[in-house]
């Protein structure tokens, strides 16, 4: 019986985590990764008869992870899977500070988790199954904020803006091949997670969009994870995902 593969990075909270939970159907296997195993969501794949596995990793650490994918995939028969995907959702937030304040530490670790890691995975995923002949997928969870700057965040802006240019260069290479891959950085809304909470907590000296963030909240129009989740997800499933290699869930 084939499988449909999923791997999934930042599924330990937020929408990642709703992401796994709504991953966990029958004929699916679900690799997720993230710093720390769920006891939760394993009970509920075993609960559900899913095959899942959780790699506890740190993404500001991104080789030896992408090297230890690439060796899974290689290892494993590609005829066991119906397709394969790979979500790349994990990210950070640093502190809302100016980049002349920024501490150097705060500003790399940013970029190792927002653009090195998803960049280094999808290097991994796309060379381990570039002679699969089932589709395959990259989703990469991209954000508004990689295509407009913002005043204070320029670590996580300029990561997202690297992701969605990374993006746009491996869908042209993989348009050259066939059977290639399928990509897309995809913007996922305004979500209720704990970004937004360290965003509206932020210094209002230094960071002059504190109050659009306020009013995102007070004005109920924050998209519960959950929510995202299966938006993002469906989108994942879309007969044309990939047909633009960078994208926003509002369309």
């Amino acid at each position: 019986m084939t499988h449909h593969l999923y791997i999934l990075t930042g599924a330990s909270r937020g929408m990642g985590r709703a992401m796994a939970e709504q991953l966990l159907v029958p004929g699916h296997q679900l690799l997720c990764i993230s710093r720390s195993a769920d006891a939760a969501l394993q009970r509920r794949a075993d609960a559900a008869g899913v095959s899942l596995l959780q790699w506890q990793h740190d993404l500001a650490d991104g080789a030896p992870l992408a090297a230890r994918l690439s060796d899974w995939l290689q290892a494993g028969d590609p005829q066991a899977w119906a397709s394969a995907s790979l979500v790349n959702n994990a990210g950070t937030i640093p502190p809302v500070v100016p980049l002349r304040d920024a501490a150097a530490a705060d500003t790399a670790h940013a970029l190792r988790v927002g653009l090195e890691a998803p960049m280094l995975l999808t290097a991994a995923f796309l060379h381990a199954t570039r002679a699969w002949t089932v589709p395959r997928k990259v989703l990469n969870i991209s954000s508004g904020l990689g295509r407009r700057p913002m005043a204070s965040q320029a670590g996580y802006c300029t990561a997202k803006a690297g992701m969605d240019m990374f993006t746009r260069c491996a869908a042209l290479d993989e348009a050259r091949r066939p059977h290639g891959a399928r990509l897309c950085a995809l913007a996922p809304g305004v979500i209720d997670t704990d970004m937004q909470h360290h965003l509206r907590s932020a210094d209002a000296a230094a960071f002059p969009d504190r109050a659009r963030f306020e009013g995102l909240h007070t004005g109920a129009q924050l998209t519960a994870p959950a929510d995202a989740a299966a938006q993002v997800l469906a989108f994942l499933a879309r007969p044309d995902f990939g047909a633009e290699p960078v994208a926003d869930v509002r369309g």
